[in-house]
C-alpha cells in the first residue's frame, strides 16, 4: 500500500539521526557536493555565465510554498483580460547557471532529484544555487522561464508563450496563510484569482475526465525533544495552486507534440481488474459507487477529511502505478503520449531546482515557442533521461518510504504491548489475515497479522503492538 505524501518539517534531533544516516548509506544517498561542483556553483551563483536581456521585474510575482520552504521553483502572477484571464508563471532558470558537461551537471544526473528525509534535505544542486541564486525568493532578482498562458472566460488556455525573463518575486506565501486571505476576501486580486481560476481548471478536469488525489498528507513535525506524526488534509488552495502547474505541464506538452521533440510523463490507463479490485474495496469502505458513476467522479465526491474516505483514496492511488517518462524526436510521436490521472498529454517542467528532467523541458519548449532547433546538449541526453527519472524517482520514493517507517517506530517503540484503536485500510489478497491499518492516533499505518480470522476490510479494529523497531524500520500489529 502507497504511503502518503510526506512532509518534513522542523529541525534534526537525535537518536533518530543515526538511524537515518546509516539509511542514507545503504541508500548511497550522495551527501556532500563534491569540491569541483561546489566551486563551480559558488562561482556561477557570484558571477551568472549569462543573464537574459528581457527585464520583467516590474511584474508584482509571488510565491506559495510551505512556510519554511527556500528552494522556490516556481512564480505567479494572475491577472484578468478581456474575456478572460492572463496566467504569468515564471520558472527558475537552471540552465542560466548550469553548463552542459560540467560538473554541476554531471552532479545533477548523478542525484537526479532532491531528497528530503526528516533531519535534512539533500538537494539536487548546491544550496548557494538551489537556495540562493536560483531560487525565486522575494526580492531578488533571478534569471526565468517565463510562461504566459492566456485563458478564455472558461479557463481554456487560448495562447501559449515561453521566454527568459529577469523577474523579481514580491512576496513568499504559504498555503494556510492564501487560504485564509481568500476565504476572508482580504486578498489582493492576483492572489484572490488562484481561486477564480484554480476552480476552472477544476471544472475543466473533470470534463475531461482527469483526476486530482487529495490524499491526507502523512507529516513528520519535529518538536523540541521528538519527533511526531500528524495527518494533514489538503487545503482548496492546495489544488487551486497545483492546477497552475498542471496547467503549465499540459501547455508543455502540448508545445513538444507540436515541435516533434520532447519528453513527456506518461501513464497508461488502468486495468480493469485494478477497477474491479478498487470497487470491491469501496464496498468494503461503506463508500457507495453506483455503477454508472465514473471513477472520476466518485474520487471528486470523497472528503479526505472522512476516516474511510482517506483510507480509499490512499488505495486509488494504486491505480496511478506505472508512470514513467516518454522522450521522442524527429516529429515521431510516441503511442502513449498522454497521462491517464490528468487525461491528457502532460510533461514535468515546474521543478527544475528539485528535478533533472524539468530543466530540460525549459529548453524543449523554448525552443518550440522560437522556432528554433533544440539545443544539441538537450538533443544528446534526451534518449536517457527517461531511464535516469526512473532511477531516480525509485530512490527519492524508497527514500519516502523508509523514513516514515522508521520515525514510526521510534515514536512508538516505547508503546510495545499497548492496545490502539485502528481502522483497517487494506487486506492482501492471498492472505485475509493480513493487511494494513491505520491507528486512529497517532497518525500511524502499519502491518497487521497474526489474526486467524480474515480482517475487516473499512472496519474498526482493536489492535495490540508487537514491534516497533527503529533499526529495522519495523512496526506490527496484530488484531487484540
Amino acid at each position: 500500500m502507497p504511503r502518503r505524501h510526506l512532509r518534513v518539517t522542523g529541525a534534526a534531533r537525535e537518536p533518530l539521526g543515526a538511524v537515518l544516516r546509516e539509511l542514507r548509506t545503504k541508500l548511497e544517498v550522495p551527501e556532500e557536493f563534491p569540491a569541483e561542483v561546489v566551486a563551480e556553483a559558488e562561482r556561477v551563483a557570484a558571477d551568472p555565465p549569462w543573464l537574459p536581456d528581457r527585464d520583467e521585474t516590474a511584474i508584482p510575482f509571488f510565491t506559495i510554498d510551505p512556510p519554511t520552504s527556500t528552494d522556490l521553483d516556481q512564480a505567479m502572477h494572475l491577472s484578468r483580460r478581456p474575456g478572460g484571464y492572463r496566467v504569468r508563471y515564471a520558472i527558475a532558470d537552471v540552465a542560466a547557471y548550469v553548463a552542459p558537461g560540467g560538473a554541476l551537471d554531471a552532479e545533477a544526473h548523478r542525484r537526479v532529484t532532491t531528497l528530503y528525509f526528516p533531519d535534512e534535505k539533500v538537494p539536487l544542486h548546491p544550496t548557494v544555487l538551489s537556495e540562493g541564486a536560483a531560487s525565486l525568493l522575494p526580492d531578488q532578482t533571478c534569471p526565468a522561464v517565463l510562461w504566459t498562458i492566456d485563458l478564455d472566460a472558461d479557463g481554456r488556455a487560448e495562447s501559449t508563450d515561453v521566454v527568459r525573463a529577469l523577474v523579481r518575486s514580491r512576496a513568499k506565501l504559504d498555503y494556510a496563510g492564501v487560504q485564509k486571505a481568500i476565504d476572508d476576501g482580504t486578498a489582493e486580486e492576483p492572489v484572490a484569482l488562484l481561486k477564480d481560476i484554480g476552480s476552472l481548471r477544476e471544472q475543466l478536469e473533470v470534463e475531461r475526465g482527469g483526476i486530482s488525489l487529495d490524499v491526507p498528507e502523512q507529516e513528520i513535525v519535529a518538536s523540541d525533544t521528538a519527533y511526531e506524526l500528524a495527518y494533514r488534509a489538503p487545503l482548496p488552495a492546495d489544488s487551486w495552486n497545483a492546477q497552475i502547474s498542471l496547467l503549465t505541464g499540459m501547455a508543455a506538452a502540448d508545445l513538444m507534440l507540436a515541435a516533434g521533440t520532447g519528453i513527456l510523463r506518461t501513464l497508461p490507463a488502468a486495468p480493469d481488474g485494478a477497477v474491479g479490485r478498487l470497487r470491491r474495496t469501496a464496498h468494503a469502505l461503506h463508500i457507495e459507487w453506483p455503477h454508472h458513476v465514473p471513477y472520476s467522479d466518485l474520487v471528486r465526491s470523497l472528503d479526505p477529511r472522512v476516516p474511510h474516505h482517506a483510507a480509499f483514496l490512499q488505495e486509488c492511488t494504486t491505480l496511478l502505478r506505472g508512470a514513467g517518462y516518454t522522450a521522442f524526436r524527429g516529429g515521431d510521436v510516441p503511442e502513449l503520449s498522454t497521462h491517464a490521472a490528468v487525461a491528457a498529454p502532460y510533461t514535468h517542467c515546474t521543478a527544475p531546482l528539485r528535478r533533472l528532467v524539468d530543466r530540460y523541458a525549459s529548453e524543449l519548449c523554448l525552443a518550440a515557442c522560437a522556432e528554433r532547433g533544440v539545443p544539441e546538449w538537450v538533443l544528446t541526453a534526451l534518449d536517457a533521461l527517461p531511464k535516469e527519472m526512473a532511477d531516480g524517482t525509485r530512490r527519492a520514493n524508497t527514500v519516502e518510504r523508509e523514513c516514515v517507517d522508521i520515525v514510526e517506530a521510534a515514536l512508538l517503540r516505547h508503546r510495545v504491548g499497548e492496545l490502539f484503536d485502528a481502522v483497517v485500510v487494506d487486506v492482501k489478497d492471498r492472505e485475509p489475515a493480513a493487511g494494513t491499518v491505520q491507528l486512529t492516533e497517532p497518525a500511524v499505518v502499519a502491518r497487521v497479522e497474526g489474526g486467524t480470522a480474515a480482517l475487516p476490510l473499512g472496519e474498526r479494529l482493536r489492535v495490540r503492538l508487537t514491534q516497533a523497531d527503529p533499526g529495522s524500520a519495523k512496526v506490527l500489529f496484530t488484531p487484540a
